[in-house]
């Protein structure tokens, strides 16, 4: 099963009580500990950022991962992804739509898309995968209509063998319930944030193997 990352310096600096100025450092460590611990994806997600910023800190986590399988995507910008030399893109659903971005890309480029019901996703076939969402409540997104276990397998049935990760309020004692839709796997901001006084590198290795160890163990065909 998948198992994918996606960041929030912001997020992860107020956590661990670090300051601004060490956000990205902190982003760093964190992305660094999760590729070396074998996460799939990495979704680089930091709206914030301004163009020429945000194609600096890419490029730097490329590096920083280029000797593990994680494969790096930038979330909805394309121009950013394709001059930072990202493995793909993640694109909103309200974004383009991925067949128009093949013409663009190269060979091998990856391409992700949201959905957050079953009507998106007949103009989504061309998308290497799916991020379905928000499942469960989260306090990121409290004012959504949450799928949760029904809706999350109505998506995973009308995408037909594309595969659909889960994303929001998704922890290790969810994945019973991802394994029980056959989704392909997990996206998730905060399960791999620390609190206060934990260390990053440990706390984030330790959690990508007991997600790993729980994904494999309830895929449908254990």
């Amino acid at each position: 099963m998948i198992l994918c990352l996606v960041t929030d310096r912001r997020r992860l600096a107020a956590a661990i009580g670090a300051t601004p100025q060490d956000s990205l450092d902190a982003l760093h460590e964190q992305v660094g500990a999760a590729a070396r611990a074998g996460v799939d994806l990495i979704q680089i997600r930091e709206p914030d950022l301004e163009g020429a910023d945000l194609v600096s800190l890419v490029r730097s986590i490329v590096k920083l991962t280029a000797a593990t399988g994680s494969k790096v995507l930038v979330n909805d910008r394309l121009d950013v992804a394709l001059a930072a030399g990202a493995s793909g893109v993640h694109l909103r659903e309200s974004s383009f739509l991925p067949a128009e971005l093949r013409r663009m890309t190269p060979p091998g480029f990856t391409i992700g898309c949201s959905v957050h019901t079953t009507a998106g996703i007949a103009a989504r076939k061309a998308a290497d995968f799916l991020i379905a969402g928000t499942v469960m409540p989260t306090a990121s997104k409290s004012a959504v209509d949450y799928l949760y276990e029904d809706g999350l397998r109505k998506i995973v049935e009308a995408a037909a063998g594309q595969p659909v990760l889960g994303i929001g309020g998704l922890n290790s004692h969810s994945i019973p319930m991802l394994a029980s839709t056959r989704a392909a796997g997990m996206a998730a901001i905060g399960v791999f944030i620390p609190a206060a006084g934990e260390g990053i590198s440990e706390f984030v290795q330790k959690r990508v193997g007991e997600l790993r160890f729980a994904l494999e163990s309830a895929s449908p065909q254990n």
